[in-house]
Formats: C-alpha cells, sequence, structure tokens
C-alpha cells in the first residue's frame, strides 16, 4: 500500500509584476504531469514562478485523498534570466518555451485568477470564448474582478481567460454583481 503524501507546492514564488533588468516572463509547456515537479525545483533554485491551482479529491477503496493540481494542465509562468531557463532546460521537465507577444497583457490575465484564488474562487475549467463581452463585477465577495460572458443578458458566471494558452476558468456570479465596460 502506498503511503506517499500528494505533491503539495505554493502557487506563487515572487510576484506577477513585470520583468525587470536581465529577466524575463516565460510560459513553459512541461512534460506531462511535470508542473509541480518544475515548480519544486524552482523554488530551491529561487526562480520566481506561478502555478495556479484547483483543489482535488479522489475517493480510493476506504479512503478520501484531498491533493492540488494545476489549473492550466502542462503549464508553468516562470520569470528568469536565461542563464536560470538554460537551468530549466536541463531538469529535463520542460517541453517548450511559449513565446509572450504581450508581457503585460498576460500578466493582467494572470492576476485576475490570482486576485480570484485569494478571494476563495472556486474555478471550474470551461471554454474559451472567441468572442464576448468585457464585464467587471462590482460586488460580492469577487468584486474587481474583470472577465468575458458570453451573453450579457444571462449572465450565471464571469469567465477568465488566458488567452495565449487559449485556456478558460470561470467564477459563478448573479447578474445584478456584474457591469458591462
Amino acid at each position: 500500500m502506498a503511503t506517499h503524501k500528494p505533491v503539495e507546492v505554493q502557487e506563487l514564488f515572487g510576484d506577477l509584476n513585470p520583468a525587470e533588468d536581465e529577466q524575463k516572463w516565460f510560459v513553459v509547456r512541461t512534460k506531462p504531469r511535470r508542473e509541480k515537479k518544475l515548480a519544486e525545483y524552482s523554488l530551491r533554485n529561487k526562480i520566481n514562478y506561478y502555478l495556479p491551482q484547483k483543489d482535488s479529491v479522489r475517493i480510493y477503496k476506504y479512503r478520501k485523498v484531498k491533493f492540488t493540481k494545476p489549473l492550466f494542465s502542462g503549464y508553468i509562468f516562470i520569470k528568469c534570466t536565461l542563464k536560470q531557463r538554460d537551468t530549466l532546460i536541463i531538469t529535463g521537465h520542460t517541453a517548450c518555451f511559449l513565446h509572450i507577444p504581450d508581457e503585460k497583457k498576460l500578466l493582467e490575465e494572470l492576476m485576475q485568477i490570482y486576485s480570484g484564488k485569494q478571494k476563495g474562487a472556486e474555478f471550474k475549467e470551461t471554454k474559451f470564448l472567441e468572442k464576448g463581452i468585457r464585464v467587471k463585477i462590482i460586488s460580492g465577495p469577487f468584486q474587481d474582478l474583470t472577465g468575458v460572458v458570453e451573453n450579457q443578458n444571462d449572465v450565471k458566471e464571469v469567465i477568465l481567460q488566458i488567452n495565449l494558452l487559449r485556456q478558460a476558468v470561470s467564477v459563478s456570479v448573479s447578474s445584478d454583481q456584474v457591469k458591462v465596460l
């Protein structure tokens, strides 16, 4: 019988500020199920990263195990120098590094997800919207988050998207908590 505990890593090491000096933000595509291992390696080597996570429960025959899984499977966001990037490649956990055309926009999107997590949001994976209406949550526990909705007349959830990854998560709200931007 396996007695190991699920791997727990902190979601954010460092900050979600724009890169300075020789540092640069990277979106790292990892090999399958290696996101947390790369985060652990980054933490040990003092490399800034952000790995958004969601809670998950697995029921085995006689027990229930709670653990966290990456919110965006296969991806981790890392701020580092080119030399540090080379050490990440050597770990064997990385598959490739994605080009970031607009770092500021990516950081804004990540900050929305981070803020939502800090406010206790339980995100659900949802489809990425090609077109949507930008909204801001003006009341309730998720006040000040901005995202998109598919139809402004029937608002049940606000979708927070990472355009570069073409992935999205949603948070439940009522229509009176939302204002169209």
